[in-house]
């Protein structure tokens, strides 16, 4: 496959996973699956949380793609797999190490410029979701692109 066209799928698939995390925070996470998602709203914070089961989740089709994509002579699927990976580590560095600093030695080798805008509105869009601490209401669901309202 030719490098420029694996290029476009890594980078779309990318992108669309905001969307797909998107709709499976607000209608997943905060629907059916609350079970799983709540801990990482009301109760106190162990390291550990049944929140992270989603980790699991959201890498399952990661590993297929490229897997399944390999098994074929690396067509198109590997490039999807790896566009859900990129956006699974960015997702992890961004919700996990600069909001929830699970990882504080991570956090404070990654994100010395907490002044940047964007790094601030991602954290103040993320801060009002979790203002909420029953499955609805809600706001603020996606993660790498937060509404302009959270930006000022």
């Amino acid at each position: 496959m030719d490098i420029l066209i694996s290029l476009i799928i890594v980078i779309f698939t990318f992108f669309f996973m905001e969307f797909v995390a998107w709709f499976a925070h607000k209608y997943v996470m905060h629907g059916f699956l609350w079970v799983l998602h709540r801990d990482h709203h009301v109760q106190p914070k162990g390291f550990i949380q049944r929140n992270d089961t989603f980790f699991l989740i959201f890498a399952i089709p990661s590993w297929l793609f490229i897997m399944f994509g390999m098994m074929n002579h690396f067509d198109w699927r590997v490039w999807v797999g790896i566009g859900i990976l990129l956006y699974g580590i960015a997702y992890f560095l961004i919700h996990e190490v600069l909001i929830h600093q699970r990882f504080k030695k991570l956090r404070k080798l990654l994100f010395k410029n907490l002044e940047n805008p964007y790094l601030k509105s991602v954290l103040r869009a993320h801060h009002v979701h979790h203002k909420y601490l029953d499955k609805n209401p809600g706001e603020s669901y996606g993660m790498l692109i937060v509404p302009i309202k959270y930006r000022k």
